[in-house]
């Protein structure tokens, strides 16, 4: 699509997110999300950030206004690099926002793998949506339980050893969850990633493509079955 379908696409899904209440993106707005059209940015990764806005939102009680585009810009930016990373492509928040977004705090270890040791139990109690096999839950679960004492304070090699083992029990679930996929369902997710990365194509070698399509499945897969992501980037 074009960069006005993009905006217009855009303005319909934030519509829905506001409970029908229109706020057109016009004037400034427009060509802030112009901008996210003609650098790249998948229309998904709008849709997700506009999505991660509107949850911090609800989460202070009730609405008062009709939220604009222009509020979840920061949101966007996060998502969208967080896919570029994903994928293995540099990151490009700076590139959009002109160099003037702010450097995000780091969270601590020990934050990651509690974040993430929730999501899992969320999962498994059924508040999430179910898509792996409890006895794999349980036991990644109680690893993560394990790590986390250790993870409040660790250094050097301690900490690096936790990363490690973070990054194999990430391996064990995407291996579970892409398993529990139908092959249709990945067909269907390989040709989304293509044109989500068909803006940086002819800027890739071919080997690398063939790599970020790839990472691109594979969060798909990861977003479907609603896994946290383990590694620490």
């Amino acid at each position: 699509m074009n960069a006005d379908e993009f905006c217009r696409s855009v303005e319909h899904y934030l519509t829905r997110k506001n409970d029908g209440h229109l706020v057109r993106i016009v004037g400034p707005s427009f060509d802030r999300v112009r901008g996210w059209a003609e650098s790249g940015v998948p229309l998904k990764v709008v849709f997700a950030g506009i999505d991660r806005y509107f949850e911090r939102y609800y989460a202070k009680g009730p609405r008062r206004r009709p939220v604009r585009i222009d509020f979840c810009e920061a949101d966007v930016l996060d998502v969208f690099d967080e896919w570029r990373r994903a994928v293995g492509l540099s990151a490009g928040r700076t590139e959009i926002a002109g160099g003037e977004a702010p450097v995000k705090r780091r969270e601590t270890l020990a934050t990651h793998v509690e974040r993430s040791l929730a999501r899992l139990v969320a999962m498994r109690s059924g508040s999430l949506s179910l898509t792996l096999p409890d006895e794999v839950l349980t036991e990644v679960i109680g690893e993560l339980d394990r790590l986390l004492g250790m993870a409040r304070g660790a250094r050097g090699d301690a900490r690096q050893q936790i990363l490690d083992r973070l990054e194999e029990l990430d391996a064990r679930l995407l291996a579970v969850a892409r398993a529990a996929t139908s092959e249709d369902t990945i067909a269907h997710l390989e040709n989304e990633a293509a044109i989500d990365l068909k803006p940086f194509e002819e800027r890739m070698p071919r080997e690398v493509w063939i790599q970020s399509l790839a990472a691109a499945v594979d969060r798909a897969i990861r977003e479907r079955a609603r896994l946290p992501t383990l590694v620490v980037s």
